[in-house]
């Protein structure tokens, strides 16, 4: 293999290696002030957006043991990834398409797991991490306190029949 070829899988390979997701999208409509905009806001999630050959994505991808996505690497190809936030990653990309009406998703990986497009923008709909854990904190209080209430008023039931 070409000295070049190795080159840009080895830079996928270690763009790939940044985290625990990666989400493929084609950017044919997106201009270059788009993508810069578009790189500005993934940098507040601390994920980036690179272009990249079909080829070395498919290559790196094997190597890495991420499941085949090979029906989306048709045409221009542009990954995402980095950061921790897949779900915030996922809100960004959605709002940068109802805003600008550019950059349609292909699939992601998350976790090993091929995810769809679909599902992709499924995620996107959901509150943010920190709001899920508080309303499931939420839930936790609130069935407590009920079985708590509950309890005492079985004990308070139970105690003139007692006395």
């Amino acid at each position: 293999m070409r000295a070049e070829k190795q080159y840009l899988i080895a830079e996928v390979d270690n763009h790939l290696k940044k985290s625990d997701y990666v989400i493929l999208a084609n950017f044919t409509k997106v201009t270059v002030a788009d993508t810069a905009d578009l790189r500005k806001k993934l940098a507040a999630e601390k994920a980036e957006f690179h272009v990249v050959k079909n080829s070395s994505l498919r290559i790196a991808a094997k190597a890495l043991g991420l499941p085949a996505f090979e029906s989306a690497l048709v045409g221009p190809t542009a990954i995402v990834m980095g950061g921790k936030n897949a779900a915030g990653v996922a809100k960004i990309l959605k709002k940068f398409f109802e805003e600008k009406q550019k950059l349609e998703l292909k699939v992601g990986v998350i976790d090993k797991k091929l995810v769809s497009a679909a599902d992709l923008a499924k995620i996107a709909d959901l509150p943010p991490f920190d709001a899920l854990r508080s309303q499931f904190l939420g839930l936790l209080k609130s069935n407590a306190a009920a079985f708590v209430r509950v309890l005492d008023a079985k004990v308070k039931k139970d105690q003139p029949a007692a006395a």
